[in-house]
């Protein structure tokens, strides 16, 4: 066997590919931590990928045009890392040494933003699938708006590894589906049947026919039964890329951690370092220096680092492409930039309504009519909702559906895929040349949770549309009805949760959403209609990105501090007048926000609530969790801390306590 291995140590593509192998092996040992497995077995056809297919330029790794590559299976971060150093972005052999520790650019699984060249956050498996899904769509929305005949300056493909975990996730399951009926041609997957998990062989849950389920998905699948043969992979992924109508799915028997001698094909391999006698065995199996750590042989460098010259002259080609297309077409020219810069056009926002005193609107309605305002401008803005755009009020209505054959529609229905939906959003902002939203309802935002995390890791400038906030959704009872999730989406570390009081703090926060461009935000809006206050009696609704102001005051110094959100702002007005008939001074602030509150001057929030006014009641039609903060502990919180129930919303309200005339027995009982 030693013989057969240094016989084939002759060829460069073995060297190179040992190379991965070994760079791997040293990396998780000198870690003591990590998953050498995969990356050993996924060598082969990475190599290929990366130095024969792939359309990348090392030396910039934002170029527009660009393929996108996804490594799913995040665990295998070392496969990334490797070929990120050896094909020449800015990533140095000493980082791959330091694999996992303090510091380093190479941290346990990839992060988009910390080491040039990852594209994506990976390792929650599932969700790298469905951000390349998202990145799909919109290279597809975006060649059909700008490309033009003989003029494609958007023309790229997306390409996925994954393995067996990222197809059990459900996930995967759902963002597939949305990719087959949508025939993203330019979506190829590399699937790793290595036929092992953590536990042991995946049959022990996993023994479903993958091929026969992606056909079904209506997608265009292909098989490799050795992926260490370099022809058949080459050949499968020409003919992925020829397939135009269709994704590609390109099922690839590999074995987990391959040369091991005592490893190869076995659980241990999965998740847990070789071990130092194991890696030298496994070395000398290969036909490499077994003495030697973290070696990478001047020729196999050369040799990927040819990519460096190849990168520069694509993207000076496209470049030279480009040069002539604004000068045949100027008008989409300025639009590119426009969106591929994301900044957006002059008075952006000067046609979203101003809500005047009088009927009652849903925050969810007014949202509608801002979003369709901003979308007359902004052609960017695309999205859709899961399956309850009229609910949502999310459709576009100057657009069209996004399509198979029409993709340059913005109207994108997603179906019943919440956590698709949040993943492929994700994917969509990381490409670029969009500015992405979804809508659901609020209780459903537990489904597109993990997704919703990750965007907030990223600092992606997604947009989210939670309607139905609260058990005022009525009838349909307990179990469509939020209470816990607004306290569950505030704990998420970067994401903005904003809960507007009326239609103009509505559009208030539509146009913090649109200037944020670091950070998720989610907009959470009432399904019954709330009065519109009459803002020459109270300050701008302007004052919302602050978080929280003073929403109306009392003219001594207050005795006490009402603080809402929502729908439970008016209820504190209302509270409000009817202290003042008692001779209780109270003032009233609407809190949008806690974090764009938390992160104003501690000066500023001493203006708004006090330290000297320590009575203080917080109103909100959900769990109290979290307002202990603001309240402290001679303040109250007016919340529901139990499941809804099935009736009419205003009566649930009513029988929950969430109404006025609780908030002044509270106020009272606190001020003795």
């Amino acid at each position: 066997m030693k013989k057969n291995a240094a016989k084939r140590l002759n060829t460069i593509d073995n060297l190179c590919i040992n190379t991965i192998r070994t760079l791997s092996m040293d990396a998780v040992q000198a870690a003591n931590s990590g998953h050498p497995g995969a990356p050993m077995g996924l060598a082969a056809a990475a190599y290929v990928l990366w130095t024969r297919v792939l359309k990348h330029n090392p030396a910039n790794p934002a170029w527009v045009d660009r393929d996108r590559f996804v490594l799913s299976a995040g665990h295998a971060s070392m496969l990334l890392y490797s070929l990120l150093y050896l094909t020449g972005y800015s990533l140095s052999l000493k980082e791959i040494k330091n694999f996992r520790q303090w510091g380093s650019k190479t941290p346990g699984h990839p992060e988009y933003g910390h080491t040039p060249g990852v594209e994506t956050t990976t390792g929650p498996l599932g969700q790298g699938f469905a951000n390349a899904v998202g990145m799909a769509m919109t290279e597809s929305h975006l060649a059909a708006v700008f490309n033009r005949a003989n003029q494609k300056i958007v023309d790229h493909h997306t390409y996925i590894i994954c393995g067996d975990g990222d197809l059990m996730e459900g996930v995967s399951a759902e963002a597939a589906s949305l990719a087959g009926h949508l025939g993203l041609g330019k979506l190829i997957c590399i699937y790793d049947d290595n036929k092992i998990s953590i536990e042991g062989g995946t049959d022990l849950a996993f023994t479903e026919n993958v091929a026969a389920r992606f056909k079904a998905y209506r997608w265009h699948v292909l098989r490799i039964n050795d992926g260490n043969d370099l022809a058949a992979i080459q050949k499968a992924l020409k003919e992925a890329k020829a397939e135009t109508k269709k994704p590609s799915l390109i099922v690839m028997r590999t074995h987990i951690a391959y040369g091991s001698p005592n490893k190869q094909d076995t659980a241990a391999a999965h998740g847990a370092p070789l071990g130092e006698d194991e890696i030298r065995l496994t070395k000398e199996n290969l036909g490499w220096p077994a003495e030697k750590k973290f070696h990478v042989p001047d020729r196999v460098l050369k040799a990927f680092r040819k990519s460096v010259d190849k990168g520069k002259k694509a993207e000076a080609a496209w470049q030279k492409k480009y040069m002539t297309y604004t000068k045949k077409q100027p008008e989409l020219a300025k639009q590119w930039d426009a969106a591929i810069t994301g900044k957006p056009s002059q008075r952006w926002d000067a046609t979203i309504p101003n809500f005047k005193e009088g009927k009652p609107i849903a925050t969810r309605a007014a949202s509608g009519q801002v979003l369709n305002a901003l979308a007359d401008r902004l052609p960017t803005l695309i999205g859709g909702s899961a399956d309850l755009a009229p609910s949502n009020n999310t459709l576009i209505k100057a657009s069209f559906d996004f399509q198979k054959g029409a993709y340059d529609g913005r109207n994108i229905r997603f179906g019943v895929r919440e956590h698709a939906m949040g993943a492929i959003l994700s994917g969509m902002a990381l490409h670029k040349g969009v500015r992405p939203y979804g809508g659901t309802f609020l209780v459903f935002a537990d489904y597109c949770r993990p997704a919703i995390r990750l965007a907030s890791l990223m600092k992606l400038p997604v947009i989210y549309v939670f309607t139905h906030d609260s058990v005022a959704l009525g009838e349909d009872g307990p179990t469509h009805q939020p209470v816990e999730h607004l306290a569950a989406l505030r704990a998420i570390p970067g994401l903005i949760v904003i809960r507007p009081a009326d239609a103009t703090e509505t559009a208030a926060a539509w146009r913090l959403a649109i200037r944020t461009t670091n950070a998720p935000v989610a907009l959470i809006l009432s399904r019954q209609s709330l009065p519109v206050l009459d803002r020459s009696l109270y300050p701008s609704a302007t004052m919302l990105s602050k978080g929280g102001y003073i929403l109306s005051d009392s003219k001594d110094t207050p005795d006490v501090i009402l603080i809402g959100s929502g729908s439970e702002v008016y209820l504190c007005l209302e509270a409000q007048a009817l202290l003042a008939k008692k001779n209780v001074a109270a003032r009233v602030v609407s809190m949008p926000s806690w974090e764009l509150f938390e992160r104003t001057a501690q000066r500023y929030q001493d203006t708004v609530l006090p330290p000297q006014v320590t009575i203080r009641v917080a109103v909100e039609a959900g769990i109290d969790m979290g307002w202990q903060r603001y309240v402290g502990s001679t303040g109250a919180v007016i919340g529901i801390n139990r499941f809804g129930a099935s009736a009419p919303g205003d009566v649930i309200i009513k029988k929950y306590g969430i109404r006025a005339s609780a908030i002044v027995s509270k106020a009272m009982q606190l001020i003795g």
